[in-house]
């Protein structure tokens, strides 16, 4: 009797076994089909036709797709202090169709991939709008590529067929839920189908006391890197990347390049060390559009009505909605090479 119900037990439990193992193959299975369906980043070769929103709060992830979509023929890079340009102000302005693809953070490495996403899936671009702070001035022979947040390298790749090696895991499948709850009406969007996104409150609800102590502790922001001898012999590695990523774009697109315009807190006093590195950084740009056809350079990084009113900011680097129109309004006025006070033409275009 108990040999019997001995010689049963290694049985039952295979039997237990392959029903796990099944089961749970059929749950990955499905799940996985899930995620591949919903395409939560809209980067895969094969998906369904679906009217998809970036869900991510991760731009590195949301923005490829947009740069390929040809719902736009314009676009603007940078790090967060280009991200409140609104492409509905933009649009009509430079009667263009803009996506706004800036993202938080962002190197200068993470900008160039992301152009070059966006060159190669619009030969015909019409506008590039680069916002330019400390990143790209940064000197020395290299540069921050990445940093803490995930950088898809996958998405960037003219080849998006690895994709579907990179859609099980808990954060494909955190966003596929995400983007299903948006396309059946379950969830709100967080983002536009342009790539703009409001990350500041509305201008009604500004808190001038809270603003005023992010901006009484700003010190001056000069860019990083190793400086020895006549400014004139310092490398800025980034700008040379910027160079290359211009000269790629066809001679007819218009470049803007912009300065962008920090709290008067953080720009360096005239005469110090960082004014010299921010100087020359600006003449280093000024330059190169100067062998590229088509660019403008503002430089909105200047004591102005905008960087000198308290106002105007949020804190020292990012500014209010108001003030970002504003800013989309002169970048106009600065392509038709129209003075203004609020920035300097380093370069008019021509």
């Amino acid at each position: 009797m108990s040999s019997s119900i001995s010689s049963s037990e290694p049985a039952a439990w295979r039997r237990f076994f392959r029903l796990a193992a099944g089961t749970t193959a059929v749950a990955v299975a499905v799940l996985y089909a899930f995620v591949v369906l919903v395409d939560p980043f809209g980067s895969l070769p094969l998906d369904l036709p679906l009217d998809r929103v970036p869900v991510t709060s991760n731009q590195r992830f949301a923005y490829p797709s947009l740069a390929r979509s040809a719902a736009f023929d314009s676009a603007i890079f940078g790090t967060s202090t280009s991200r409140l340009l609104r492409p509905a102000v933009l649009n009509p302005a430079f009667g263009a169709r803009f996506a706004n693809l800036a993202m938080n953070d962002a190197t200068p490495y993470e900008m160039s991939r992301l152009m070059a996403v966006f060159a190669t899936a619009h030969p015909a671009a019409r506008i590039v709008v680069l916002g330019v702070d400390s990143p790209w001035c940064v000197t020395g022979d290299t540069y921050e590529k990445l940093t803490p947040r995930a950088f898809p390298e996958w998405m960037y790749r003219q080849s998006r067929w690895g994709g579907y090696a990179q859609m099980l895991n808990l954060f494909a499948l955190q966003e596929a839920g995400k983007e299903f709850g948006v396309l059946t009406g379950l969830k709100q969007p967080d983002m536009g189908r342009d790539g703009y996104t409001r990350f500041v409150p509305p201008d009604e609800e500004y808190d001038a006391p809270r603003a005023a102590v992010h901006l009484r502790q700003a010190e001056p922001r000069v860019p990083g890197g190793p400086r020895t001898g006549a400014p004139a012999g310092w490398r800025f590695p980034a700008v040379e990347v910027m160079r290359s990523d211009l000269a790629a774009l066809p001679a007819a697109t218009r470049k803007v390049l912009f300065f962008t315009p920090y709290n008067v807190r953080l720009l360096s006093p005239a005469g110090s060390d960082g004014a010299a590195v921010w100087d020359e950084c600006k003449r280093r740009v000024a330059d190169l559009a100067q062998a590229i056809p088509n660019v403008t350079v503002a430089d909105f990084m200047i004591p102005s009505p905008i960087t000198t009113v308290d106002g105007n900011y949020w804190d020292p680097l990012h500014y209010r909605i108001g003030i970002g129109d504003r800013v989309a309004h002169d970048l106009v006025a600065a392509g038709l090479g129209e003075a203004s006070a609020d920035y300097r033409l380093l370069s008019d275009g021509d």
